[in-house]
């Protein structure tokens, strides 16, 4: 044959399957020389499955070790299927990591703006499919053998891709570590069909990582704060409230008995009153309402370590003032059934 020459049947180690571990001829040919190659000889199927593992294998090990650990991975898979003999976890893991690589070297470079149309041409593209729901979110993953509060962590920021029909899907990245965020949520959506005249809604937590996350990727896009972070909020300081007490008689503070415990009731008042503001959206509200509410603790507490629920209303009088476009009225939204 022109190109290569023959050779000699050799028995490869091993080939898992789901229906145990093979052994399969695999001869090895001898490059013919009329050609440059990189090597003398070369195997058509140690090519043809690198990792000596069958497609079918590396992606029930893949599918399942992004659900569950290694470990419950391979017992599951050892239960359910004939594999010949013990899975072991780090075999998971390596399979595992191999095909995350795989999806990382076939994903596109990263760029600054994925709008690539104009107006008059989006005015022209048949009506799109019902709006696309994103959800993003950021949280922390310590280490065990943390020693201090800066050290042992990093972010992580994960998604979930919610189309009107079909399935949902979700990825993640971690901010310090992924060069192509942008790129990631980009093909996830486009996964979904994504038109470049289609609504995009994203839900986030209001983090400044994840604020800048979705801009550039559709002209119709709009970002919204998820109302489970702002009521997870007030519901903390709303338990805060509740220890509050007046301080003990003391005639050198200005402060009496009756004024505090006075002002400890407009706190707790306030606190359901900012959160019926916020899900109307009235935002300009609530920020004097966060303004009153802070004002009465500083009268409250005078010195120079604020207490907790100082702290807290501080730093959600800063949240909402960073996020005050993004917060809609979710009142009016629920009953008109977006």
């Amino acid at each position: 044959m022109k190109g290569f020459g023959w050779g000699v049947p050799v028995l490869d180690p091993v080939v898992r399957s789901l229906f145990g571990a093979l052994r399969l001829p695999s001869p090895r040919w001898w490059h013919c020389d009329c050609r440059t190659q990189r090597s003398r000889t070369f195997q058509p199927l140690a090519e043809l499955l690198p990792d000596r593992t069958t497609p079918e294998l590396a992606y029930l090990q893949a599918r399942f070790a992004g659900l569950v650990s290694y470990g419950i991975t391979a017992k599951l898979l050892g239960e359910l299927l004939p594999l010949g003999r013990r899975l072991h976890p780090a075999v998971v893991r390596r399979q595992t990591q191999a095909v995350a690589q795989r999806l990382e070297d076939e994903l596109g470079d990263e760029r600054f703006s994925f709008i690539d149309t104009c107006q008059r041409v989006r005015e022209e593209l048949p009506r799109p499919d019902l709006p696309l729901v994103v959800g993003l979110d950021g949280g922390y993953v310590h280490s065990a053998a943390q020693r201090s509060r800066r050290d042992g962590w990093f972010e992580v920021i994960a998604g979930k891709a919610v189309p009107a029909q079909g399935r949902p899907s979700c990825f993640g990245y971690v901010p310090t570590y992924d060069t192509k965020p942008k790129r990631r949520l980009y093909e996830v959506l486009t996964s979904h069909g994504m038109a470049a005249n289609q609504q995009v809604t994203f839900l986030t937590d209001g983090g400044e990582d994840i604020r800048e996350l979705p801009c550039y990727l559709n002209p119709q896009a709009e970002q919204l704060l998820d109302w489970f972070h702002i009521t997870m909020r007030i519901t903390v300081m709303t338990n805060m409230a509740k220890s509050l007490q007046p301080p003990p008689p003391d005639p050198d503070l200005e402060l009496s008995v009756a004024t505090a415990t006075k002002l400890i009731g407009e706190i707790r008042d306030d606190l359901p009153r900012l959160k019926w503001l916020l899900w109307h959206g009235n935002v300009l509200g609530a920020l004097q309402t966060v303004e009153g509410i802070i004002i009465d603790l500083e009268t409250l507490q005078p010195g120079d370590e604020p207490s907790k629920l100082l702290t807290a209303a501080s730093e959600f009088d800063t949240y909402l003032r960073a996020n005050a476009g993004r917060i809609p009225n979710y009142g009016g939204r629920e009953r008109g059934g977006a």
